[in-house]
């Protein structure tokens, strides 16, 4: 039997939670094309940001090490399919839409600059009278205009709702277009689950990397609640396992009770609001997507502590340090010479401007791409 995409709309029907998101209410995309036999709206979302430029691009980027100063360290690519693992587990066990969840979390950092958040700051500085840089605007930005696939449009024509949960951090979200309805305080609920579980992946993973390069040591963790009572407790079970062994099992135990936690905690608050639809989602005047309380404290002991401890360790901030440079010299470069852009990059200069065209070509590149550049126009340095 041929599963079409109409019997996928009705096993939504059937089998989602009443506040989900379904694809065969979805408001749409902006420019209208005939639907597809087989898959859903939020299906073919997903399908052309695994098709993406930019998606294969991750592969290349940093996450919180420079791309290839180790064979295990999490890429911006390898974090992203985490985020995605951690979204469809929250999203399935909430009776949300998992294919606008895991479309989301794909694209979330579609935007990112190379090198890191380090990337970001120094792409920000160097763009603060033009705009300034946010990677979570520019991942709109790239699947709204700068991918090209198709020859009737700019971007990627992903539907109003995967583009919604790309807005994050938005005091106010704007209805779809040619909708009577006010602005909304919230996105869809498979939004706000692919925004928390990237802190999971994040807070996890960065964790993991960082005891493997042994710039954070285990004795550290020990003034960490949630390190400490995952620990305590993996002990009690496997009182035999030491090491590195005993250091991924606590991670992996962290990462199952943080969406538990969440899990429980969304249910709670979802059953509270009394909310029956994701129009009710959307006018809720906070998010129903939370850790609980405590958790939420460790966490943020936890996001202190990497601060203080990774994110800033000298051996970090050098490697970063340099490398933004890099970035500032051949910003410069460009800016000196815009006729070394690319093409595709050259055509928007008219539209945008040269100092955005030129941050595009740069947020775009890998940092592989990007250190071969400045190798390329400044072969003395």
């Amino acid at each position: 039997m041929i599963r079409t995409r109409e019997a996928t709309i009705a096993q939504e029907a059937a089998t989602l939670a009443p506040y989900a998101q379904r694809s065969g209410q979805s408001a749409g995309r902006r420019h209208p094309e005939p639907p597809h036999p087989l898959r859903t709206e939020y299906q073919r979302d997903y399908a052309r940001i695994i098709h993406s430029r930019a998606f294969r691009r991750l592969e290349y980027k940093t996450q919180v090490f420079l791309n290839g100063t180790g064979d295990h360290l999490r890429t911006r690519l390898t974090h992203t399919m985490e985020v995605v693992s951690i979204t469809r587990c929250i999203a399935r066990a909430l009776g949300l839409n998992e294919d606008l969840a895991e479309a989301i979390a794909l694209a979330h950092d579609l935007g990112h600059a190379p090198f890191g958040h380090a990337g970001e700051e120094a792409l920000d500085g160097l763009m603060r009278a033009h705009g300034g840089f946010d990677h979570n605007e520019q991942s709109l930005r790239l699947v709204e205009l700068i991918e090209k696939k198709y020859p009737h449009f700019e971007g990627l024509n992903l539907t109003f709702e995967l583009l919604e949960g790309l807005q994050k951090h938005r005091e106010i979200y704007l209805p779809p277009p040619g909708s009577h309805a006010l602005c909304y305080l919230n996105p869809s609920l498979e939004a706000q689950v692919a925004n928390l579980a990237d802190e999971i992946a994040y807070y996890s993973h960065d964790l993991d990397d960082g005891l493997d390069c042994h710039l954070i040591h285990p004795a550290q963790l020990g003034e960490l609640d949630v390190w400490r009572e995952s620990h305590d407790d993996v002990k009690r079970r496997f009182p035999e396992i030491e090491g590195r062994e005993l250091n991924a099992y606590v991670i992996r135990c962290i990462i199952d009770r943080e969406v538990e936690d969440v899990v429980t905690t969304t249910d709670a608050a979802i059953r509270a609001s009394g909310v029956s639809s994701v129009e009710e989602v959307r006018r809720q005047p906070h998010p129903l997507v939370s850790y609980s309380e405590g958790l939420a404290r460790a966490n943020q002991q936890l996001r202190t502590f990497l601060y203080a401890h990774l994110y800033h360790h000298p051996d970090v901030a050098q490697m970063n340090g340099r490398a933004c440079e890099m970035l500032g010299r051949v910003f410069e470069a460009y800016l000196a010479k815009p006729h070394l852009l690319g093409s595709i990059t050259s055509a928007r200069v008219e539209c945008d401007g040269l100092h955005r065209a030129v941050c595009d070509y740069l947020a775009g590149m890998t940092d592989r791409y990007l250190l071969d550049e400045y190798a390329r126009l400044f072969p003395a340095a």
